[in-house]
């Protein structure tokens, strides 16, 4: 339903309501009291009604469908405070662009962007808007990763001397025949899309850029890479290795590990658990943190001005240029990139 000036809900539009998107919806639907999901933008009749299954399930009536992007801004912008963008990475850039020009507040659905460049590009469109950008990585925007980043930062762990993250899932099969191993569409495979998030969580706990990086990526035939290994070193110079593989029948994990001179803490993107050893301490002690809605709810607090922005462009610049490094490196075999 259209806002009114006694709403004081906050309105917005799903570009996109594919199987990722389906899974966020759920619990937005929960926080009904504070949003209003007012048009969808689909452009495939069976997602949508797809889409529509979950609004009832939640005894909400679905929002209309305007399959046309550029309508949906040319004719209902004025009617939304905000847009969530949940469509094929290659479209993230011209859309957010658009939504960012219209006066939108943007959740972008990770990865912000397919390279450094429009990255950039991206930064300078908000900042000549004035409007906000939040990259919807679901580690940066948990409180388990908000928590983590400031037991790092505090120097209570000490220095940060090595970083080893692992992700693996069963993705190739999973993704066969879909928009995800198209290159063009994709920007990339499995260590850009499920590794995104490994990525972007690094970058986030360490709040630096890498100096050096070597890269393997290797496709096992598929149009994308299928698995990868990153080896490469922090301005600061801590020794970073990213190990992923998308083809493994077992459950999917996303492992970070951030030893230090004082400690060791242990992350997991997706069971979202948090734990500390400590100098002296025989185990990891499981950390506390409070309970999330996810994204949307995290959104939320950061443009009501009650958080800070845990994912802004800049942190999506620095995973792209981390990319852009590990591509560049791959195709070279693994030589050496300077950054």
């Amino acid at each position: 339903m259209p806002k009114t000036q006694s709403d004081n809900r906050v309105h917005t539009a799903l570009v996109g309501s594919g199987r990722f998107a389906q899974f966020l919806l759920r619990p937005m639907l929960q926080q009904q009291a504070t949003t209003s999901i007012d048009f969808i933008c689909e452009p495939s009749p069976k997602t949508y009604d797809a889409a529509c299954d979950i609004f009832r399930e939640a005894g909400v009536q679905p929002p209309p469908n305007v399959p046309d992007f550029d309508q949906l801004i040319r004719d209902h912008a004025g009617q939304l405070d905000t847009i969530f963008i949940l469509t094929p990475h290659a479209s993230h850039f011209s859309q957010a662009k658009a939504s960012l020009e219209a006066g939108l507040d943007v959740l972008l659905q990770k990865p912000m962007v397919i390279n450094a460049e429009e990255a950039q590009k991206l930064i300078d469109i908000r900042n000549r808007t004035g409007k906000l950008l939040v990259v919807a990585f679901p580690g940066s925007l948990s409180p388990q990763i908000r928590t983590a980043v400031k037991l790092l930062r505090s120097g209570e762990l000490g220095e940060i001397l090595s970083i080893s993250a692992v992700v693996h899932e069963e993705w190739r099969k999973t993704n066969t025949g879909t928009w995800r191993q198209i290159p063009e569409i994709a920007g990339g495979g499995f260590f850009f899309d499920a590794g995104a998030h490994m990525l972007n969580t690094v970058c986030d706990l360490v709040g630096e850029d890498f100096a050096e990086v070597a890269a393997w990526l290797d496709n096992r035939g598929a149009p994308v890479e299928i698995r990868g290994v990153v080896m490469g070193r922090l301005r600061s110079g801590a020794l970073v290795t990213l190990n992923g593989c998308g083809e493994t029948n077992t459950p999917p994990s996303s492992e970070i590990r951030v030893i230090c001179t004082g400690g060791v803490l242990y992350t997991n993107n997706v069971d979202a658990t948090l734990a500390v050893q400590r100098s002296g301490e025989r185990t990891p002690i499981p950390v506390e943190v409070p309970p999330s809605l996810g994204v949307w709810e995290q959104f939320l607090a950061v443009r009501a001005g009650k958080l800070e922005n845990p994912c802004p462009p800049e942190v999506g610049l620095r995973m792209t240029r981390l990319w852009d490094a590990i591509r560049a490196s791959a195709a070279q075999d693994g030589a050496l990139v300077r950054m």
